[in-house]
């Protein structure tokens, strides 16, 4: 039968955390990438449908392309997860009744977490429409 000494641990302590702690940091950036990617992915949704939302509301095709572009780039400023935002706004069917697309997309950056090299993601894109009111006045012409 052997006994252990009280407060003695042996080196397995010292052991178990030199090799628990990279793995644990590579857990974490992995994680934070993953999370930068649902973050891309909801904020380009989110601005896409803003982005329609605000062209929907103005009466000309030139004030529809700024308004739109306007709001898609206030949503779309943190470059951790969305670097190089590029806005498309589809108004050919801009008229009361019609719609507007608004097509979003950036790549999620991958600064900061050169330790577990991750996959270069391709971009992030997101299409939204929104409807026209059919009975409101417009500054074009019929």
């Amino acid at each position: 039968m052997t006994r252990r000494l009280r407060g003695t641990t042996g080196s397995s302590d010292a052991l178990g955390l030199a090799l628990l702690a990279p793995a644990a940091i590579g857990l974490a950036l992995v994680i934070v990438f993953l999370g930068r990617g649902v973050d891309a992915r909801a904020t380009v949704q989110s601005a896409a449908e803003s982005a329609a939302q605000a062209a929907a509301q103005e009466r000309s095709v030139p004030a529809a392309v700024a308004a739109a572009e306007e709001v898609a780039r206030a949503m779309l400023v943190d470059p951790t997860s969305c670097s190089s935002p590029s806005i498309s706004v589809d108004v050919s069917a801009f008229r009361p009744g019609g719609q507007v697309a608004v097509t979003v997309s950036c790549t999620v950056s991958s600064d900061g977490l050169e330790l577990i090299n991750p996959p270069a993601s391709g971009a992030t894109t997101a299409t939204a429409f929104a409807s026209i009111d059919p009975f409101r006045a417009s500054d074009e012409a019929p």
